[in-house]
């Protein structure tokens, strides 16, 4: 597997290669529905559920309070609701993250998946996968495999015009 620098990566097309490959992945899917963590898994799957026209079965997420490090990092200076307006039981559900890395956060969105339902499956597609795993978690979609220098994060922002951008930060945790 390559992978791509990170000051390279251009967000609006692997945003335009990860919504071909869950476009392909959900037809003739029984109960599809899209949910994004917040806040730039919510953003990709806002966009994915207009145009894969499941505006109905779109659901986003805030893991917060399921991390299993919320006691060492304490609260968010701000919490996002989680809504999830249709049945998960069942549902073929496309669980949205901007940047897969230690998988942390997507084994929280699981968790907090399962308090709303017992869903038929769970495909989880990311626009980045930065490796460094912690948890056994592998993305089904990826648009792009990267590493970052120690102390940087990959970040998703999203402009005015809905487009989206990838940063690199310093890590300041």
């Amino acid at each position: 597997m390559s992978h791509t620098d990170p000051q390279q990566l251009d967000a609006e097309a692997l945003y335009a290669n990860l919504l071909e490959q869950v476009r392909a992945a959900i037809a003739g899917a029984n109960d599809p529905a899209i949910v994004g963590i917040h806040s730039g898994g919510a953003w990709i799957a806002e966009r994915l559920a207009r145009d894969l026209n499941l505006g109905a079965r779109l659901g986003v997420l805030d893991v917060s309070f399921y991390r299993d490090d919320y006691a060492k990092k304490g609260l968010p200076a701000e919490v996002k609701p989680t809504h999830i307006g249709f049945d998960v039981n069942g549902a073929s559900i496309v669980l949205v993250d901007d940047v897969l890395y230690t998988g942390r956060t997507t084994r929280a969105a699981i968790n907090e998946l399962f308090d709303y339902g017992r869903p038929a499956r769970i495909l989880l597609a990311a626009l980045v996968d930065r490796g460094e795993r912690q948890l056994p978690v592998a993305a089904d979609f990826v648009a792009a495999h990267t590493r970052c220098a120690p102390g940087q994060a990959l970040r998703l922002q999203q402009g005015g015009d809905g487009k989206f951008s990838l940063t690199i930060e310093q890590n300041h945790a």
